[in-house]
């Protein structure tokens, strides 16, 4: 079997809410000395979200308009079969990859984008900021924001603004207004600005312009592409769909694998099977790959930080590089963020997720192996998914093992050219720190 589909009347109904299943308890956000950052989230997070971030219900209903948005966007997303890949690594392992690439903006991004601005217009707000890094979260948002007839102000940061020009485009098709952030458009911006003109810029920052934005206009809202308990939430609508897919093809996973940045991704794939694992159910191994550039997972430091640079946000236990952490300019932007989903960190931190780490090169290479055998030019971001696969793969080529390895491909590349130039010229460094 090839491809497994699923019938738009197959969009699951429910959210799977891994806070009632967690180990043991997550941390809670806490305020800095003399803040009140959780006390002012109700002014700048819809009621929807913020209900949800808190809910330890396991299993949250998705509103009915919402629901019908995922269908109209195209879900339930199939599941590949990579045989030609299999073919040229003369493995005996099984590859499987769900295409999150397959949506109107090319990426896993809308699943929570429509939930947010869905919730947003419920409460009469006009507008929602916030930040992106590759791109693909903004265009999810002004997609979002469009559909339920509100406007988006989106900060990119800077250094893939000019990286990948046409996902502003994309943006201001879809009605949204961006601006590269560093910025001359709030306080905290041009601050960063007078400091240094030419500064690259940061997802860290990028959240902290946004969210200035929201705290000075009553009509406006911010919104978070990844990170928070209720992003993890809504991209579960992936391991959901998955876990009928493997029905219906029989498939029992030995290895998981999604790139991690602030975690959403990653969650949504793999927190519908991870309930199994901490019950001991499961042998499956889950693996998140992150930039060697950026490894947050991998050397950051379990501790309360902040999730954005002028720490407007409260302090989040979390894996961090620290919130003044400026990422180098990988190609990867999606995954340059310093600090990490608390759920994935405790996860991560209690043995249930393996962390692994990617070089830049490695993963465009393995980004063009793929794209030659199946067809699809991936994301950078999902390469470093696709790296790690090939790695395991190839190991079970050298042991004889037939295992199951399946990956999330969350998203494709087509609006990431300079990168792949860059990498077939031989312009690309190995890792820049």
């Amino acid at each position: 079997m090839y491809k497994i589909e699923l019938p738009s009347d197959e969009v699951p109904k429910k959210w799977y809410n891994i806070l009632a299943d967690l180990p043991v308890e997550l941390p809670m956000p806490k305020n800095s000395e003399g803040s009140d950052q959780v006390g002012n989230l109700p002014k700048v997070f819809s009621k929807g979200v913020l209900e949800q971030e808190f809910s330890k219900e396991r299993n949250i209903t998705i509103p009915k308009e919402v629901r019908e948005l995922y269908m109209r966007m195209g879900r339930p997303s199939p599941l590949y079969r990579a045989k030609n890949l299999e073919k040229k690594l003369n493995t005996p392992a099984k590859i499987y990859y769900k295409r999150e690439d397959t949506s109107p903006t090319g990426s896993h991004k809308l699943n929570s984008a429509i939930a947010q601005a869905y919730y947003a217009k419920k409460d009469g707000i006009e507008r929602l900021t916030t930040e992106t890094g590759a791109g693909q979260w903004g265009t999810a948002l002004s997609l979002a924001c469009s559909m339920v007839g509100i406007g988006c102000t989106t900060y990119m940061v800077r250094v893939s603004y000019d990286q990948k020009p046409f996902r502003k485009t994309v943006m201001k098709v879809y009605d949204g207004k961006i601006y590269a952030s560093p910025s001359k458009n709030t306080e905290y911006g041009r601050k960063i600005l007078k400091e240094n003109p030419n500064h690259p810029g940061s997802l860290g920052i990028a959240i902290s312009e946004a969210m200035e934005e929201a705290f000075s206009d009553d009509k406006v809202y911010y919104s978070l592409g990844s990170v928070l308990n209720h992003v993890m939430l809504h991209q579960t609508i992936i391991g959901l769909e998955l876990k009928k897919q493997f029905e219906i093809a029989e498939i029992e996973p030995d290895m998981m694998i999604a790139c991690v940045g602030g975690g959403s991704n990653f969650a949504g794939f793999a927190f519908p099977f991870m309930k199994d694992k901490i019950n001991g159910n499961t042998d499956c191994e889950f693996i998140s790959v992150e930039p060697s550039s950026c490894p947050t997972l991998t050397e950051g430091k379990y501790d309360y930080d902040f999730g954005d640079t002028n720490q407007f946000t409260p302090l989040l236990k979390m894996f961090t590089l620290g919130h003044d952490f400026i990422a180098p300019s990988v190609h990867a932007g999606g995954l340059r963020y310093h600090g990490m989903s608390p759920i994935v960190s405790l996860l991560a931190k209690e043995g249930y997720i393996e962390p692994r780490s990617a070089h830049q090169k490695d993963i465009f290479e393995s980004g063009k192996l793929f794209a030659n055998c199946e067809g699809i030019v991936p994301a950078p971001e999902s390469s470093h998914a696709i790296k790690i696969a090939i790695d395991e793969a190839k190991k079970c080529k050298e042991t004889g093992e037939e295992k199951t390895i399946v990956f999330n491909l969350s998203g494709h590349g087509l609006l990431d050219l300079v990168g792949y130039e860059n990498y077939l010229e031989g312009e690309l460094s190995q890792d820049i720190k």
